[in-house]
């Protein structure tokens, strides 16, 4: 099931923007920032398992290509994923 923020807004009758303020407000994230988060602690969990490729982990958390998912999961923990996976946690 694929839900849209623009859904959100109207299934609970407000604006996007009052939407988003009052995600920042309950969660202290943007919304942006929390789905970010989320996919980075789910593809940690999955490399920490080792026991799926790269490729797939970077699809299961919503990436359209491994070399996406290897940018911003670099930028984020400052950890290649590969090298990531490779760590003892």
């Amino acid at each position: 099931m694929t839900v849209s923020w623009a859904g959100l807004a109207a299934e609970a009758r407000i604006s996007r923007s009052v939407l988003a303020e009052r995600f920042v407000g309950r969660v202290g994230l943007t919304p942006i920032e929390y789905l970010l988060s989320w996919r980075m602690a789910m593809a940690k969990r999955a490399l920490r398992q080792g026991d799926q490729p790269i490729a797939e982990i970077a699809r299961t958390v919503g990436y359209g290509s491994t070399s996406a998912f290897s940018t911003a999961f670099s930028r984020v923990t400052g950890s290649a994923p590969g090298r990531y996976a490779r760590q003892e946690h």
